[in-house]
């Protein structure tokens, strides 16, 4: 009897499964938004894939959090478990919210700084996927893992540089259009720059995650 009742409940496994799930739609999702930069008539396309690789998340999410409240067992921290989708999920919304902008903007060119900013997201989503697929063995893995988590600190440090320097050529651009000074155009770009940023900055947060659940597990 207590074996057909443990079947029922979720494995250890299934939740680096779905940490594994989680992490994939953010390396598509930063795909769809590198995509999305290149501008032209396809860009409705790439926002709507940005939307969609969002709302697999959100699935995945959910069916994290619910395995948590039904689970005896856990392979970490329930709370760690739910920092993790958190901030996973809050990466892949940030991208959806840049979605979300050039879509209302009808945006269909984009800065150079605004592309390597888009790189450093799919660099990120790269890093990230890798550094959860080691987490059922983060013992072994510990030094690869601490490795993977430092450079998504040193890509989320370069991309303050490239927002500050993209601020600057849009505030020139601008400053000194023929018409005398686009203001809205200067708010459109600077609120696609810090759209951008953010989503770094959540790749940032979901590296902490990782490096919080090591430190507790070492």
């Amino acid at each position: 009897m207590l074996s057909w009742f443990q079947a029922l409940l979720p494995k250890e496994d299934n939740f680096f499964r779905l940490f594994d799930a989680h992490a994939a739609t953010l390396v598509k999702g930063a795909e769809a938004l590198r995509g999305m930069m290149d501008g032209g008539e396809a860009t409705p396309d790439w926002c709507q894939k940005i939307v969609d690789h969002e709302h697999e998340a959100d699935d995945v999410a959910r069916e994290v959090l619910f395995a948590v409240r039904r689970s005896f067992i856990t392979p970490f921290d329930r709370s760690d478990i739910r920092g993790l989708t958190n901030s996973l999920d809050d990466t892949i919304d940030q991208m959806q919210k840049t979605a979300k902008v050039v879509t209302l903007y009808e945006i269909r060119e984009f800065a150079p700084k605004m592309r390597e900013l888009a790189d450093i997201a799919v660099q990120c989503g790269a890093l990230t996927v890798e550094a959860v697929s080691l987490l059922p063995a983060m013992r072994k893995n510990h030094e690869r893992l601490n490795l993977l988590t430092e450079q998504i600190a040193k890509l989320e440090s370069q991309s303050d540089t490239l927002y500050d320097e993209g601020m600057k050529a849009l505030y020139e651009l601008h400053r000194h259009d023929v018409t005398g000074g686009n203001t809205l155009g200067f708010i459109i770009g600077g609120e696609v720059y810090d759209h951008l940023e953010k989503i770094i900055d959540r790749f940032e947060d979901v590296a902490n995650r990782i490096n919080g659940v090591l430190v507790e597990h070492l």
